[in-house]
């Protein structure tokens, strides 16, 4: 009869350890962002320039989510188009409020990282909202990933759960075909008499 030798007990462990750190980490990130920001209404962004560092340093990514002008405050990063209705746009730190003659407000911002004010106020047309969390490097890689194609980001997702989940049912089926080896000898043997 033909045995096969098991792995050490510290490399099964090992193996199925690394299995649930790969499932909760691609489960978590996906929560982070893509399913918290979907069912909230925010927006995930990639920071491209140095303006806001250290706080946001380029390849963050950050979640912005809708925000009346009238809650926004002092020290909030606020998004905002450059030009109104143009798709390009600024997160940056609000250092004064000011409210105008027509009755509406305007945001001064600044780069945390920028010496001088921007040259231009945030009129509420340009706010496309707050940051509300980032994420550090996660940017680069979705960044990354645009470049090359919508499919692989859920390719990528699917691959990484799915050897989460073979390292995991491999241990578990391990485990269970020891045990029922393991009872399978500690049974007496018994022999009938004719």
């Amino acid at each position: 009869m033909r045995t096969t030798k098991e792995p050490p007990l510290f490399w099964r462990y090992l193996r199925t350890s690394v299995g649930w750190a790969i499932l909760a980490l691609v489960a978590g990130l996906g929560f982070v962002v893509v399913a918290l920001p979907a069912a909230t209404g925010a927006t995930p962004l990639t920071v491209l320039t140095g303006s806001m560092e250290p706080t946001l340093p380029p390849g963050t990514l950050v979640v912005v989510r809708p925000t009346p002008v009238e809650d926004i405050r002092i020290g909030d990063v606020v998004t905002y188009q450059l030009e109104p209705g143009k798709p390009d746009v600024v997160s940056h730190r609000v250092i004064e409020v000011r409210s105008i003659s027509s009755g509406d407000v305007e945001l001064i911002t600044k780069g945390d990282n920028n010496g001088a004010a921007d040259p231009n106020p945030v009129t509420p047309q340009q706010v496309r909202g707050t940051v509300w969390y980032s994420v550090p490097y996660v940017g680069w890689l979705s960044l990354a990933l645009a470049h090359h194609s919508n499919w692989l980001v859920p390719v990528a997702g699917v691959g990484f759960l799915a050897y989460a989940a073979y390292l995991v049912v491999s241990s578990v089926v391990g485990h269970r075909r020891k045990a029922r080896k393991a009872a399978h000898t500690a049974e007496p043997a018994t022999t009938r008499v004719p």
